[in-house]
């Protein structure tokens, strides 16, 4: 098992290219010297999914929206950014931003963990079975046990990894905050957007609402629903009385305003001029599944 390793994400030059405080990860992978097992963990998001074993023992694991194995959104792929080379995961030893959660034998379903949802897949990329649960590949992002620092993460664009990161509940589903509501500019117009964590730290993110009543499957992997655990907060011209969920597969609540489902685009594009990462809304007028997606007026 090798030590905690720096993030290559963690350097003086996207500190000055982005202009804000870097979360990032020091673990590698997870490994055992047999089977990796998954437990969960009470805390801020409910019992959610933990590494159960070996050195990461009680590290917060993640999912990310975009992964539909044999297709990953997060891979060993190195992209060259501005601030540098970055690579989404990686194996045992390696520096990556989100290491694979990955095992040596079938994985071990701990404490309040279904052995049903647990499975492995083969990643070439990683020269290794990486965990899965519910079909949701497995991947850690803090410092220390017990930390949960990826929550919510949005990566579309810098990084490209297209998705957002969750942590996992013991059903297997992404599980959400409230979340808030605000308002954005985009070319030169008021659109409603959301508010999510990156590496550049908080970003509003244009939202959008599809033309047909229902975006699931790969469609969802293109343009992720907005979840919510409750009724998000509202800022900027964001109105309170126009925002509801919506119930949708798995039990998770989706956020509306006024009463139109909302999703975020999963190749978001960002402006870097000046050093400051501000979305574009290139995802207006695009079309997947038969219907449209169009930013929101609020």
């Amino acid at each position: 098992m090798g030590a905690l390793r720096k993030s290559v994400i963690a350097t003086a030059a996207i500190i000055g290219l982005l202009g804000s405080t870097l979360v990032t990860s020091t673990a590698s992978a997870a490994t055992t010297p047999g089977a990796t097992v998954i437990s969960t963990s009470n805390g801020p998001f409910g019992k959610t999914l933990v590494v159960g074993s070996g050195q990461y023992q009680g590290y917060t694991v993640y999912m990310l929206t975009s992964d539909d194995p044999p297709s990953f959104g997060c891979t060993t792929v190195v992209k060259q950014l501005p601030p540098g080379p970055i690579a989404c995961t990686g194996p045992e030893g390696s520096q990556s931003e989100w290491p694979a959660v990955t095992t040596t034998g079938s994985p071990i379903a701990g404490g309040g963990v279904k052995q049903s949802l647990l499975g492995m897949v083969f990643r070439s990329d990683l020269g290794a079975d990486q965990v899965t649960y519910a079909g949701h590949p497995l991947y850690l992002f803090d410092m220390s046990a017990g930390s949960i620092t990826g929550e919510g993460w949005d990566e579309p664009g810098l990084p490209p990894w297209h998705g957002l990161w969750y942590v996992v509940s013991a059903k297997g589903t992404p599980v959400p905050w409230a979340g808030m509501l605000t308002t954005s500019t985009i070319g030169g117009k008021t659109v409603l957007a959301a508010q999510m964590n990156t590496l550049a730290g908080w970003i509003s993110f244009p939202v959008y609402r599809y033309s047909k009543d229902e975006c699931s499957g790969a469609c969802a992997r293109s343009w992720p629903p907005l979840l919510t655990a409750g009724t998000p907060g509202t800022a900027g011209l964001a109105k309170a009385s126009r925002v509801g969920a919506r119930k949708i597969a798995g039990g998770l609540s989706q956020v509306t305003y006024n009463g139109q489902a909302l999703y975020f685009y999963g190749d978001e594009t960002p402006n870097l001029a000046g050093g400051r990462f501000v979305p574009v809304g290139n995802g207006n007028g695009k079309k997947d599944a038969g219907g449209s997606f169009h930013l929101v007026a609020p």
